[in-house]
């Protein structure tokens, strides 16, 4: 006689979360779900990046647009005044990146430290990211001011003869690059803060016992385990350094002549001209070139893994 046994144990249902029997785990979510984030994004970036890469091929008015192809590409490059623009945003975005790396972990270490008033000195670090950056360019215009100001004052008490910081095309732009920095090295210092404390104890304990000292704790727990603070920190500098227009603009105008102008600034001053089909061709240079630049640094910088 055949006998057949039957399993009696329960067996777990499969939930949306389950791997699939392809092996690909499955969203938690209804595809649905995500609709209205997806209507959201295309209303407020899909249809206006479209909308402008059309534009960029007008010549364009508020009541009427002509198609003229790839001729305001091709004014925009011709033009001096916009290559240079272009370049300036490129010198303008390094500085201020690698400045606020280095200042920010810098600050960061001290802020981590047992100092006195620590939590007092983290806001003091902060605050400047709050102010309006409009107010900030036009203090610092002020401070700035190579007969009256404050900041050539004090350096001639000290013997220094300051110089003629946004009036002197030698430091118009770094003058506003400094002041960028100061801005917004304390957001900076935030993350890297952020990332330093989230490193376990263990490991310094560990460092510690092996008889490591500052340098090596450094160079070996700290900077390969704020690794991604180091990515943010970069990516988050580059992206605002390219796309920067509103403290120059407060600041210089892009001036004198054209030695601190960025692209936005030149941008605006197309539009402001009446040339709204070139200025939109520059925006969209303007967007070409943060993403080649920042999406592959960004694949670059988070496929790298930390070893210790």
């Amino acid at each position: 006689m055949v006998t057949t046994t039957i399993d009696k144990t329960p067996s777990r249902p499969r939930t949306a979360a389950t791997p699939a029997p392809g092996g690909k785990a499955r969203s938690p979510y209804p595809y649905w779900f995500y609709l209205p984030a997806a209507v959201i994004y295309g209303l407020l970036f899909i249809i206006p990046t479209i909308t402008a890469f059309y534009f960029s091929l007008t010549r364009w008015t508020i009541f009427d647009s002509q198609f003229i192809g790839l001729d305001n590409y091709v004014t925009f490059f011709r033009e001096p005044a916009l290559v240079s623009g272009l370049t300036h945003t490129l010198i303008y975005a390094v500085v201020t990146s690698a400045a606020k790396v280095v200042l920010g972990m810098l600050l960061a270490l001290l802020l981590t430290s047992r100092i006195v008033g620590r939590g007092f000195l983290r806001s003091v670090v902060f605050f400047p990211v709050l102010v309006s950056t409009i107010g900030v360019g036009l203090t610092f215009t002020v401070l700035m001011n190579p007969d009256q100001g404050l900041i050539n004052d004090a350096l001639a008490v000290i013997g220094i003869d300051g110089p003629a910081w946004l009036t002197d095309p030698s430091y118009a732009l770094l003058s506003v690059a400094l002041v960028d920095v100061w801005k917004g090295v304390g957001l900076a210092t935030v993350i890297y803060i952020a990332g330093i404390v989230s490193i376990p104890s263990e490991y310094f304990e560990a460092a510690k016992v092996d008889g490591a000292g500052a340098w090596d704790n450094f160079r070996r727990i700290i900077l390969p385990l704020a690794r991604p603070a180091t990515v943010t920190v970069i990516l988050l500098s580059l992206i605002g350094g390219l796309r920067s227009f509103d403290l120059i603009w407060a600041m210089t105008r892009g001036g004198p002549g054209f030695t601190s102008d960025v692209i936005a600034s030149v941008i605006y001053k197309q539009y402001q001209a009446g040339f709204y089909g070139l200025s939109t061709a520059g925006n969209v240079v303007l967007f070409l070139v943060v993403t080649a630049i920042v999406f592959p640094l960004s694949r670059l910088l988070n496929r790298k893994e930390v070893d210790l």
